[in-house]
Formats: structure tokens, C-alpha cells, sequence
């Protein structure tokens, strides 16, 4: 028996173009024609031209005007959805033919936290420049659950992530399904004390030695595995502040305030302030490294070049770090 209805929609798939598929997610994302022109870089009437040409392919309007906005039908909103996975696809045939043909030149857009920003990402550009000098990689700096939807808007090829054991609010759970995550390396976590503080002579820290200190929490996931952390040593912290800046949280130890963890990324980032001593937590406290990519993006080439160069700087950075004793991070 014919299946009828795999007969009738089986010739759309020829009808798709997919310069067309991108003008349409343009639309979608900047919410007018006059946005997705200059966002794609063409004419206002060369887009216009775009989307009448395939709804005369396809038999069907794919935008429409509600008062005086714009809004995508139904089918454009299914041309949306399905967008980034065909041009990744089709990106990743174009990149590999590229190498056969011997061309070097590609592109990678990468999102990545922002105490990856002064420590990863200068190494992986540094790398890249040496390894493949005719790759571009341009660079936004998001939280990971920000970082995670460019991703999956299509606004990013790369994320770098990371998530803490247990956290309730990991960005790799449900909001990354449909999404390939990879494990990249570990960031170690760090007690930031006060110099002269009776622990930072100790040779392992003892959480629940501190029970009784005032805290200072950082950003949302750190703030819920310090939560954790101290919950498993007995107690509940005594968080008397709370910022994401780094340069605070450390100067407010330094006048002794109040102690805190940061990962060693984070006490990176920033020369060291005078006054504080680092620890390093027992080795379960720590966060994990990932990169966030589309299914299958790390078939082309461009990509995956860049996501084995993450590694090997995360690997790097790891190497180079020093041990208890010191008075900052590694850099």
C-alpha cells in the first residue's frame, strides 16, 4: 500500500533552499526583513525576493503581517526550527570538501564563560594561530546557560560550559537535549582565605573548620555548591555577601570579612590581591569543563580543530597549576 502522504510531502524536501532556510531563521530571530537583511549582510529587496521565491515553491505563505509587524506562519516557523541542523550539514560537507581542495580558511563562532575569557581563550587563539593560521574564531562571552542557547539558536558553533557535581541547575540537563556535550577538563576549586587565617597553614583544609566563618557567595551555580559542599561537611553557611565579581570577593577577603571558594580559572583572571592565600579544596570539589556543539558539528573540520585545541589548553592549564602553598592561582 502507497503511502499517500509520504508521496504528497516527499517532493517538498525538493523545493528547500537552504540560503532561503537561513533568511527565514533571520527573520525569526530579528523579527523583521529590514533586521534579517542587515544581520545576513544582503539587500532588503534580495530578502524579500528570498521568501516569495519559496512560498512559490512551496505552495504555502511562510510570513505574514499582523497590524504592522511581521511574524513567521506556521511553515516558516517549521523552516525556523529545522534551519540550524540543515546548515550544519550543509556547513560541514562545504568545510570538508574545502580541505580536500586544499583551502585553509574557515570560521568558528565560540561563547565561552567569563573567567574563560582572560585564561582559555587567549591559549586556544594563541594555539590555533600557530596550528591553523587560516582559521578565524570569533569570541562572546555568556554565562553557560546563555551560552548553551546561542548554540542552539545558531548564534554560536562552540560553547565552553561548565557544571558542578549535583547541580540541581547543570545547563548540560534538559536545556542542552538535542545537543552534543563534551567533557574537556576540570577547573579545582579553591579556598580563598585571609592571610594568617589558623586553616591556611593546615595541609588539607577542613570544611567544617569553618563553620563558623562569614562566606562570601559567587554566582548562582557557585553559590549552590558552596550550599552543598558545606551541607555535607554539617553545617550551613553563613553567607554574609554575595557578587560575580572576583576582584570583590577577593578584597573583601583580603580585609577579612568573610572567606569563600573560587575556582582557580576565576582567581586567574585577575592579578592577585594582596592579602589572601588560596587552598586548594580536597580533590571531589572541583567543576567540569565541557564544550557545547550542535549534533554532528564536530564533524567539520574547522570545529573540531578548535574543540581538540580546547582540550589540549584546558589539559595545559591544569599541568601548570600550582600546588598548596601558594598565595594565588595558577595563571
Amino acid at each position: 500500500m502507497v503511502d499517500r502522504r509520504a508521496d504528497e510531502l516527499g517532493p517538498l524536501s525538493g523545493e528547500l533552499d537552504v540560503h532561503a532556510m537561513r533568511v527565514i531563521r533571520a527573520i525569526a530571530d530579528e523579527g523583521s526583513i529590514t533586521g534579517a537583511a542587515a544581520a545576513l549582510g544582503y539587500s532588503q529587496p534580495a530578502v524579500s525576493q528570498q521568501v516569495k521565491r519559496m512560498e512559490a515553491r512551496l505552495g504555502m505563505p511562510l510570513v505574514e503581517r499582523v497590524g504592522r509587524r511581521l511574524r513567521l506562519t506556521e511553515a516558516g516557523r517549521v523552516l525556523a526550527r529545522h534551519a540550524p541542523a540543515v546548515t550544519t550539514a550543509l556547513d560541514a560537507a562545504a568545510d570538508e570538501l574545502a580541505e580536500i581542495r586544499g583551502l585553509r580558511r574557515a570560521r568558528v563562532r565560540l561563547v565561552g564563560f567569563p573567567s574563560a575569557s582572560p585564561t582559555i581563550v587567549p591559549r586556544l587563539l594563541r594555539e590555533l594561530a600557530a596550528s591553523a593560521p587560516g582559521l578565524t574564531v570569533t569570541y562572546v562571552e555568556a554565562e553557560p546557560p546563555e551560552a548553551v542557547e546561542a548554540v542552539r539558536e545558531d548564534r554560536a558553533d562552540i560553547a565552553v560550559t561548565f557544571s558542578y557535581p549535583g547541580d540541581r541547575d547543570d545547563p548540560h540537563g534538559e536545556s542542552a537535549r538535542g545537543l552534543a556535550v563534551r567533557a574537556i577538563g576540570t577547573d579545582e576549586l579553591m579556598l580563598v582565605l585571609p592571610e594568617g587565617h589558623a586553616a591556611a597553614g593546615t595541609e588539607g583544609v577542613d570544611v567544617a573548620a569553618l563553620a563558623d566563618e562569614n562566606w562570601i557567595a559567587g554566582c548562582p551555580r557557585c553559590r549552590g555548591h558552596l550550599l552543598e559542599m558545606c551541607g555535607r561537611a554539617g553545617f550551613s553557611p553563613r553567607i554574609t555577601f554575595e557578587t560575580d565579581n572576583v576582584a570583590a570577593v577577593e578584597g573583601l577577603v583580603a580585609q577579612g570579612i568573610g572567606v569563600a571558594t573560587l575556582p582557580r580559572l576565576a582567581v586567574a583572571s585577575f592579578p592577585p590581591v594582596a592579602g589572601i592565600l588560596t587552598r586548594p579544596l580536597p580533590p571531589g570539589e572541583q567543576r567540569r569543563l565541557h564544550v557545547v556543539t550542535a549534533h554532528g558539528a564536530d564533524r567539520v573540520p574547522a570545529v573540531r580543530t578548535t574543540i581538540d585545541a580546547l582540550e589540549r589548553v584546558c589539559h595545559s592549564l591544569g599541568d601548570r597549576a600550582h600546588g598548596p602553598g601558594t598565595t594565588c592561582a595558577a595563571t
